[in-house]
């Protein structure tokens, strides 16, 4: 009796297992029919978007070259014009100024001069014509709250010495070379002061590296040019230089400014006006 029992068992087992491969296929060419029907477009239908983040689009501003740098005699490295790009504020900020020295190092020598004269850092011959203000030069409110209605200033660095260098300089070392960065910086100071800027309620002087020298440089000559009730700051972004000894035990900092005051002359004794 065991025997036809347990062959009914495996005709019952080999039927299941055939069952179930019917079934199996029947799932996956219902599946794919039903694919046809689905739309992944559809709005019902939640989908994850891959496409990539919209950016802002970029703020140019046009560059200026200073109309009165001529008649200052205030020339870049190379004997052209130096200049800035200059954004109008608006509404609330319409009587604020902020003001951004560029950055760049310095040259020290004739011979580092004279290649940087053939730069963007020492001609404006190599100036963009647009740059994009970004950061605290932006208009994007979302990405510049505090500034993005300002009247901004983006004023280019050429002289190759923080807008510092004298002409008194030129006299000594027999080249084209113009060191006349104390002379842009008024020069276009003047400008701007005739553009709105001396009327001002507010007023930032900023810039990084040697603009942040810059800034140290010239932020008394800032203060005293702008209206006596105006909020005035200053802020040097990277701009303090410590002469420390290097691995090397060598001062670099102290025989690197020695040079660069030899060639620019009074780069720690700005011109008074």
């Amino acid at each position: 009796m065991a025997i036809p029992r347990l062959s009914s068992l495996l005709r019952w087992r080999k039927l299941a297992k055939s069952d179930w491969l019917v079934a199996s296929i029947g799932f996956v060419l219902f599946v794919f029919f039903l694919s046809f029907f689905f739309d992944p477009t559809s709005d019902s239908v939640s989908s994850v978007d891959r496409s990539p983040p919209i950016a802002s689009p970029p703020d140019l501003v046009k560059l200026t070259l200073s109309s009165k740098a001529k008649e200052r005699g205030a020339f870049c490295l190379d004997g052209s014009l130096p200049g800035y790009h200059f954004h109008k504020g608006s509404g609330s900020g319409s009587k604020s100024w902020l003001l951004h020295l560029e950055g760049g190092g310095w040259c020290s020598s004739i011979a580092s001069c004279s290649a940087r004269a053939m730069t963007m850092l020492g001609s404006s011959t190599y100036f963009e014509d647009e740059v994009d203000f970004q950061g605290v030069l932006s208009s994007d409110p979302s990405l510049n709250p505090e500034f993005f209605n300002w009247n901004r200033v983006k004023i280019r660095y050429c002289d190759g010495a923080s807008f510092a260098g004298h002409p008194e300089a030129e006299f000594k070392n027999g080249t084209r070379l113009f060191f006349r960065g104390q002379l842009i910086w008024e020069a276009i100071m003047d400008e701007l002061l005739s553009m709105g800027m001396s009327d001002a309620k507010q007023g930032i002087l900023t810039g990084c590296s040697a603009g942040g020298l810059a800034t140290l440089i010239h932020c008394d000559y800032f203060r005293d040019h702008l209206p006596k009730d105006a909020a005035v700051k200053c802020v040097s972004d990277g701009g303090f230089f410590l002469n420390l000894t290097g691995v090397d035990a060598f001062g670099f900092l102290l025989k690197f400014h020695h040079h660069l005051r030899g060639s620019h002359s009074r780069i720690l004794n700005p011109v008074e006006s």
